[in-house]
């Protein structure tokens, strides 16, 4: 019986493979047999029986792991048993740990799963990115708190959310180097079984399967390197949603700007037929707050007694897969979102007009400072045009023009330049041209 949305209804197939009970398996199986064959260049068995052996390994199956683990309640001896039942070979697992295998499968899939989310990252990046400059020059009203400010460009706001993805991009990489470990070091971590070819036999199965040997471990890998990991999945995921709010925020009816793809046969609502809602940015933002949530339990699982204890056994069959899977689902799923991310122009414009020059009043305050007026006394008396402005439903200028302390220092045409929202944005054109080019440096 299916239970959990993960298998019916979120993640991608390619990330689901990678944690799937088959696929954990198959990389522990790998873990024995590179095992093998390291001890087999020391000359604990031969290269010919090593070789038979992973002839026949690939052959164990999960429904056989199960039924022996049902008989002696042991996942990884009941893993050595079907491999030596499969194989005939006295070797299996000699000098290791559980763990070892363990800690050294998971970094495979901790591999493969940094890959598809190094792709999709740098793809959303670069997506961003065209998007500011397709947007570069679209004049729209800036909003803080909510209330409307001084005008920005929509290219300036993709810009921002490329900066930020490129920016994960970046920590991935670092990140990898400390991720990507595995162990071959016994019971406690002193190699103890191996003797004087602990060092060798580690760093050849490490050589085989691509990756690091940890610098030290106890039974288990240093888990202070998955809790990073699954910070920087809550951190995407926290900049998924940022992006995906704020397209929420600026799709609602009364705002209009973005449009989010609705498919022509598409149902909002089982009530309302007119409904055109954010579903897919709705998801992503339910879904990030699961994200987040798994970082304090991996945090509580890297806080064990003396060389190890079990207790986050069990909470790491959780923490690492649904975080891995559920981060990739909503980055795949931004993907789309802006894939097909439109404007409504008209209404960009309609709604900065709709300020009557009012989110322009800084521009005045700060022309007038210029021109020799207490900045102080500027803002104070920008702050009562703009307040009787909103009393008398009449635009800022309206208001100016009848103020003998601001038209003294301009006229008319100078005035109506300055509340232009296009001759008020500052370096934000070049701003973005800056970011567009470091992203596309960044990530190809």
């Amino acid at each position: 019986m299916i239970v959990h949305p993960i298998d019916y209804r979120y993640g991608t197939l390619e990330m689901k493979r990678i944690w799937s009970e088959e696929s954990k398996i198959k990389r522990m199986v790998r873990v024995e047999m590179a095992l093998l064959r390291a001890l087999a260049k020391k000359g604990y068995l031969s290269e010919e029986e090593a070789r038979e052996a992973k002839k026949r390994a690939y052959a164990v199956t999960v429904e056989r792991v199960k039924e022996i683990e049902k008989e002696i309640k042991h996942d990884i001896m009941a893993l050595v048993k079907a491999i030596t039942e499969a194989t005939g070979c006295r070797w299996i697992h000699f000098g290791a740990t559980s763990n070892d295998i363990i800690d050294t499968a998971t970094a495979l899939q901790l591999r493969d799963s940094v890959k598809i989310l190094e792709v999709k990252i740098g793809k959303l990046a670069r997506m961003l990115a065209e998007k500011a400059v397709e947007y570069r020059d679209v004049v729209c009203l800036g909003r803080t708190h909510g209330q409307a400010a001084l005008p920005v460009t929509y290219g300036f706001r993709f810009a921002i959310w490329a900066s930020e993805v490129a920016r994960h991009y970046i920590r991935l990489q670092q990140l990898k180097e400390r991720l990507l470990v595995g162990q071959m070091s016994g019971a406690v971590g002193t190699q103890a079984a191996f003797g004087k070819d602990g060092f060798e036999i580690e760093e050849e199965v490490m050589r085989l399967l691509n990756l690091k040997p940890a610098i030290i471990s106890s039974q288990i890998v240093p888990r202070d390197i998955y809790c990073e990991y699954v910070e920087f999945l809550a951190n995407l995921a926290t900049t998924l949603e940022k992006i995906a709010l704020n397209f929420r925020i600026l799709q609602r009816a009364e705002v209009g700007e973005v449009l989010e793809k609705f498919e022509a046969k598409q149902v909002g609502s089982s009530t309302m037929p007119h409904k055109r809602n954010p579903i897919d940015n709705e998801n992503i933002c339910g879904i990030a707050r699961v994200v987040r949530g798994f970082v304090e339990p991996q945090h509580q699982s890297a806080i064990l007694w003396e060389e190890r204890d079990l207790s986050n056994s069990s909470a790491e069959r959780i923490t690492l897969v649904e975080a891995t899977v559920l981060a990739d689902h909503i980055l795949t799923k931004m993907i789309k979102v802006v894939s097909d991310i439109g404007l409504n122009y008209d209404r960009v414009r309609k709604n900065l007009e709709e300020q009557r020059g009012l989110n322009l009043s800084e521009a005045v305050m700060i022309e007038m400072t210029k021109r020799g007026v207490n900045r102080q006394e500027a803002h104070e008396i920008l702050r009562q045009a703009a307040m009787r402005a909103y009393e008398n439903s009449t635009s800022l200028i309206d208001e100016l023009l009848k103020d003998e302390r601001v038209m003294k220092y301009f006229s008319e045409e100078e005035m109506r330049e300055i509340l232009k929202p296009e001759n008020y944005l500052g370096t934000a054109l070049e701003r973005i041209d800056r970011v567009v080019e470091w992203v596309r440096e960044v990530v190809g």
